[in-house]
């Protein structure tokens, strides 16, 4: 009898421990879970006239819990290696290379493609076990030819689809310091290319080295398959600039992003600020690949208030966000919703203003606004770009002033300097890459953590 008591109290304490274990595994996995905010420019508006406002849609990605196995990473490293690579650069790359590697797990999957006027798998994809074997490979990359980045690319995506398991994350890091100047070498035909890859939920990150490559071709193909991208002026800085890359890779929360905002039937919309995105009727639908532990992703809709009575309260739309959430490898689903209110007193009103959501949304118009100098700019018509460029600066400073915004205010003397710039030298080739990277940066919120 005694017996059976023990053994009955050993699978009390079974049950206990293993009900805890689940208790704290539901735990970790409640903290991988999406927040959805919505927020307008002000919460409260003037009553009795219609108005433009600013709709704030927020995905707030929590950080990856540390009790729990990341997600697996199918990682393809795309390295030019033409004549123009030659000396440091290259074994800077190689360094950046070897690096990526020595960060990846046994789960992950790693392969390397080289290119200069040929195309080169020397690591077909493979999980990393042998290590010293791998390193060899890279050391041994020489350089020499043309730039085939379309091929190099094309066969990265070649070695992804080798595991397009659902459990994978899958991205291309495509580094080039030149012009593409074998096969298909416009931004049209790499941004085909890139929204193609995106429907595989294949992203590719585009690093430049130096002044001389292509920034429109490499910043469209990371845009259409919702990669990052990086200018990286000195080929000293491409260890870092990679590890920062990784870093987002190893730290994905979240998969396959749709957003589906529902206006309130008598709101108007009249644009989506920054992103792509479809408007159909009051519905707008956007996606985003891949969302980073400890980040935020926004959208920002501009729609139009109808006019309300003081005191009253206005729905102005419902957010849902479907996804997968990489560590359960299920669909998950979060809502946010928006309600303003209306006032007669302009003093409340001035005071309900939500800075964070002017200062995005003065933020992704100057990314515009360096988008349209550099098209100024291309046309020979400095004035044009310098002007655009002082604007932004004035609208940035004003704000800054108002809502009394330091991060507006800095902004505002950056553009004002670039402007200066510009006038004075005219659009130099750095200047124009770093107008592109800055503008690409702003509205895909690249740099942007959750604070």
């Amino acid at each position: 009898m005694k017996q059976i008591i023990n053994n009955y109290s050993k699978c009390i304490i079974i049950v206990a421990i293993t009900l805890i274990g689940s208790m704290a595994w539901a735990g970790s996995l409640k903290k991988t879970e999406l927040v959805c905010r919505l927020k307008t420019d002000r919460d409260i508006f003037i009553a009795g006239e219609p108005q433009n406002i600013v709709l704030k849609v927020s995905l707030d990605a929590p950080a990856a819990p540390a009790d729990i196995s990341r997600p697996a990473v199918n990682l393809a490293l795309v390295l030019d290696r033409s004549g123009s690579m030659n000396g440091t650069k290259i074994e800077q790359a190689k360094a950046a290379a070897l690096e990526t590697l020595n960060r990846l797990g046994m789960q992950d999957i790693f392969s390397l493609v080289t290119y200069d006027t040929t195309i080169q798998t020397i690591v077909p994809a493979r999980h990393p076990s042998s290590v010293q074997e791998i390193i060899h490979t890279i050391r041994q990359i020489r350089t020499g030819g043309s730039t085939a980045l379309f091929g190099g690319v094309s066969q990265g995506a070649a070695e992804i689809r080798k595991n397009l398991e659902n459990e994978y994350v899958h991205r291309i890091v495509l580094l080039s310091d030149g012009l593409a100047n074998v096969g298909p070498s416009t931004p049209e035909d790499l941004g085909r290319m890139g929204a193609a890859l995106i429907k595989e939920n294949i992203s590719v990150t585009t690093v430049g080295v130096g002044v001389d490559y292509n920034e429109d071709l490499m910043a469209r193909l990371s845009q259409k398959s919702d990669g990052n991208t990086y200018f990286v002026e000195s080929e000293y800085d491409l260890p870092a600039i990679f590890a920062a890359e990784l870093g987002d890779v190893l730290n994905v929360v979240a998969k396959n992003v749709k957003v589906i905002i529902t206006l309130s039937d008598n709101i108007t919309p009249v644009g989506i600020i920054g992103r792509e995105g479809r408007i159909r009727g009051n519905r707008i639908e956007l996606s985003m690949n891949q969302l980073y532990g400890g980040q935020e992703k926004y959208a920002l809709v501009e729609v139009i208030l109808p006019a309300s009575t003081p005191g009253s309260k206005q729905t102005i739309a419902r957010a849902d966000v479907y996804y997968e959430n990489p560590f359960t490898q299920k669909q998950a689903q979060s809502t946010g919703t928006s309600h303003v209110k209306f006032s007669n007193n302009p003093k409340k009103v001035a005071a309900s203003a939500n800075i964070d959501v002017v200062r995005e949304y003065e933020r992704n118009l100057n990314a515009i606004a360096q988008e349209k100098a550099i098209e100024f700019s291309d046309k020979g018509q400095k004035k044009e770009a310098v002007a655009e460029l002082k604007k932004s600066a004035v609208k940035l400073k004003a704000a800054g002033a108002r809502y009394k915004d330091e991060e507006l205010l800095e902004e505002a003397e950056a553009i004002e300097n670039q402007a200066s710039q510009i006038e004075a030298e005219g659009m130099s080739k750095k200047s124009r890459k770093v107008l592109r990277t800055q503008s690409f940066q702003m509205k895909n919120q690249q740099l942007l953590k959750k604070e």
